[in-house]
Protein backbone atom coordinates (compact mmCIF):
# COMPACT_ATOMS: atom_id res chain seq x y z
CA UNK A 1 0.00 0.00 0.00
CA UNK A 2 1.49 3.47 -0.97
CA UNK A 3 2.58 5.69 2.01
CA UNK A 4 0.27 8.84 1.24
CA UNK A 5 -3.01 6.04 1.19
CA UNK A 6 -2.00 4.05 4.62
CA UNK A 7 -4.76 5.16 7.11
CA UNK A 8 -2.49 5.09 9.81
CA UNK A 9 -0.24 7.53 7.81
CA UNK A 10 -3.39 10.00 7.06
CA UNK A 11 -4.61 9.57 10.73
CA UNK A 12 -0.33 10.65 11.50
CA UNK A 13 -0.22 7.56 13.84
CA UNK A 14 2.79 6.53 12.33
CA UNK A 15 4.63 9.94 12.46
CA UNK A 16 3.51 11.08 15.92
CA UNK A 17 3.24 7.45 17.43
CA UNK A 18 4.90 5.13 15.06
CA UNK A 19 7.66 4.68 12.56
CA UNK A 20 7.05 3.35 9.76
CA UNK A 21 6.30 -0.61 9.75
CA UNK A 22 5.31 -3.31 7.44
CA UNK A 23 1.86 -5.48 8.93
CA UNK A 24 2.68 -8.97 9.50
CA UNK A 25 0.05 -9.90 12.56
CA UNK A 26 -3.86 -10.30 11.58
CA UNK A 27 -5.08 -7.58 15.07
CA UNK A 28 -8.79 -7.22 15.54
CA UNK A 29 -10.03 -5.37 17.68
CA UNK A 30 -14.13 -5.33 18.74
CA UNK A 31 -16.15 -3.48 20.99
CA UNK A 32 -19.52 -4.68 21.61
CA UNK A 33 -19.76 -6.53 18.07
CA UNK A 34 -18.35 -3.50 16.54
CA UNK A 35 -14.70 -3.45 15.14
CA UNK A 36 -12.52 -0.97 15.00
CA UNK A 37 -10.96 0.03 11.35
CA UNK A 38 -7.95 2.52 11.07
CA UNK A 39 -10.02 6.61 11.43
CA UNK A 40 -13.23 4.93 12.43
CA UNK A 41 -15.73 7.29 15.21
CA UNK A 42 -16.72 5.89 18.47
CA UNK A 43 -18.13 7.81 21.58
CA UNK A 44 -17.10 7.54 24.64
CA UNK A 45 -20.41 5.35 26.12
CA UNK A 46 -19.16 2.49 23.23
CA UNK A 47 -16.07 2.17 24.77
CA UNK A 48 -16.48 2.09 28.39
CA UNK A 49 -15.70 -1.39 28.53
CA UNK A 50 -12.53 -3.23 27.37
CA UNK A 51 -12.60 -4.40 23.61
CA UNK A 52 -12.04 -8.31 22.52
CA UNK A 53 -8.45 -8.02 21.14
CA UNK A 54 -7.53 -10.87 19.20
CA UNK A 55 -4.11 -11.79 17.75
CA UNK A 56 -3.08 -13.45 14.21
CA UNK A 57 -0.65 -15.77 14.05
CA UNK A 58 0.64 -19.75 14.01
CA UNK A 59 3.21 -20.76 16.34
CA UNK A 60 2.04 -20.62 19.95
CA UNK A 61 5.61 -20.34 21.24
CA UNK A 62 5.58 -16.83 20.07
CA UNK A 63 4.15 -14.05 22.73
CA UNK A 64 3.13 -10.21 21.89
CA UNK A 65 2.88 -6.51 23.77
CA UNK A 66 -0.50 -4.79 23.31
CA UNK A 67 -0.55 -0.96 23.68
CA UNK A 68 -3.03 1.20 23.63
CA UNK A 69 -2.49 5.17 23.27
CA UNK A 70 -4.14 8.64 23.15
CA UNK A 71 -1.60 10.68 21.69
CA UNK A 72 -3.81 13.34 21.79
CA UNK A 73 -3.76 14.10 25.35
CA UNK A 74 -5.78 16.44 26.98
CA UNK A 75 -6.51 18.01 23.79
CA UNK A 76 -5.42 17.42 19.86
CA UNK A 77 -4.26 21.30 19.44
CA UNK A 78 -2.27 21.39 22.93
CA UNK A 79 -1.17 17.58 23.35
CA UNK A 80 0.93 17.68 26.75
CA UNK A 81 0.00 14.32 28.09
CA UNK A 82 1.14 13.08 24.86
CA UNK A 83 1.07 9.76 25.04
CA UNK A 84 -1.50 8.84 27.29
CA UNK A 85 -1.29 4.78 28.28
CA UNK A 86 -4.91 3.36 28.68
CA UNK A 87 -4.28 -0.12 28.70
CA UNK A 88 -0.26 -2.42 28.46
CA UNK A 89 -1.17 -6.43 27.98
CA UNK A 90 2.04 -8.54 27.90
CA UNK A 91 2.79 -12.11 27.45
CA UNK A 92 0.00 -12.71 24.91
CA UNK A 93 0.22 -15.98 23.04
CA UNK A 94 -0.18 -16.08 19.55
CA UNK A 95 -3.50 -17.39 17.91
CA UNK A 96 -5.20 -15.68 21.33
CA UNK A 97 -6.28 -12.83 22.79
CA UNK A 98 -5.28 -10.08 25.24
CA UNK A 99 -7.09 -11.96 27.76
CA UNK A 100 -4.77 -15.02 27.94
CA UNK A 101 -1.71 -12.11 28.38
CA UNK A 102 -0.42 -10.35 31.72
CA UNK A 103 -2.46 -7.20 32.17
CA UNK A 104 0.10 -4.75 33.07
CA UNK A 105 -1.79 -1.46 33.29
CA UNK A 106 -5.40 -2.06 33.48
CA UNK A 107 -7.46 -0.12 30.97
CA UNK A 108 -8.92 3.02 31.25
CA UNK A 109 -11.91 3.93 28.97
CA UNK A 110 -11.47 6.94 26.66
CA UNK A 111 -13.08 10.14 28.07
CA UNK A 112 -12.30 12.99 26.05
CA UNK A 113 -13.26 16.55 26.77
CA UNK A 114 -11.97 18.78 24.26
CA UNK A 115 -11.46 17.40 20.15
CA UNK A 116 -11.52 14.84 18.32
CA UNK A 117 -8.39 12.15 20.12
CA UNK A 118 -7.23 9.03 18.26
CA UNK A 119 -6.96 6.24 20.28
CA UNK A 120 -4.12 3.72 18.99
CA UNK A 121 -3.98 0.04 19.67
CA UNK A 122 -0.22 -1.59 19.00
CA UNK A 123 1.08 -4.89 18.90
CA UNK A 124 4.52 -5.71 19.33
CA UNK A 125 6.01 -9.65 19.20
CA UNK A 126 8.23 -10.02 22.17
CA UNK A 127 11.76 -12.01 22.24
CA UNK A 128 10.42 -14.68 24.53
CA UNK A 129 8.62 -14.30 27.65
CA UNK A 130 10.37 -10.96 28.97
CA UNK A 131 9.34 -9.60 31.94
CA UNK A 132 7.95 -5.88 30.69
CA UNK A 133 6.89 -3.32 33.32
CA UNK A 134 4.59 -1.38 33.81
CA UNK A 135 5.16 2.63 33.73
CA UNK A 136 5.46 4.83 37.00
CA UNK A 137 2.55 6.75 35.20
CA UNK A 138 0.05 6.92 32.66
CA UNK A 139 0.99 10.33 30.92
CA UNK A 140 3.65 11.32 29.23
CA UNK A 141 4.11 7.30 27.66
CA UNK A 142 6.12 6.89 24.57
CA UNK A 143 6.08 3.96 22.54
CA UNK A 144 8.88 4.16 20.78
CA UNK A 145 11.15 4.24 23.79
CA UNK A 146 9.23 1.62 25.24
CA UNK A 147 9.72 -0.38 22.35
CA UNK A 148 13.14 0.55 22.29
CA UNK A 149 13.33 -0.27 26.37
CA UNK A 150 12.46 -3.60 26.37
CA UNK A 151 13.69 -4.33 22.62
CA UNK A 152 10.47 -5.56 21.08
CA UNK A 153 11.44 -3.51 17.66
CA UNK A 154 9.15 -2.06 14.97
CA UNK A 155 4.85 -2.83 15.68
CA UNK A 156 3.86 -6.14 14.10
CA UNK A 157 0.20 -4.72 13.51
CA UNK A 158 -1.93 -1.06 14.69
CA UNK A 159 -5.02 0.08 14.25
CA UNK A 160 -6.89 3.43 15.55
CA UNK A 161 -9.89 5.31 16.16
CA UNK A 162 -11.25 8.68 16.16
CA UNK A 163 -13.43 9.38 19.47
CA UNK A 164 -15.11 12.84 20.77
CA UNK A 165 -17.40 13.57 24.29
CA UNK A 166 -20.90 12.81 23.80
CA UNK A 167 -23.12 14.87 21.59
CA UNK A 168 -25.80 16.72 23.55
CA UNK A 169 -29.34 16.70 23.02
CA UNK A 170 -30.55 16.16 19.41
CA UNK A 171 -26.79 15.61 18.32
CA UNK A 172 -26.28 12.98 15.41
CA UNK A 173 -25.92 9.50 16.70
CA UNK A 174 -23.99 6.86 14.88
Amino acid sequence: MPRDTNPLVVGRVVGEVLDPFVRSIDLRVIYNTREVANGCEFRPSQVVNQPRVDIGGDDLRTFFTFVMVDPDAPSPSNPTLREYLHWLVTIIPATTGVSFGQEVVCYESPRPTMGIHRFAFILFQQLGRQTVYAPGWRQNFNTRDFAELYNLGLPVAAVYYNCQRETGSGGRRR
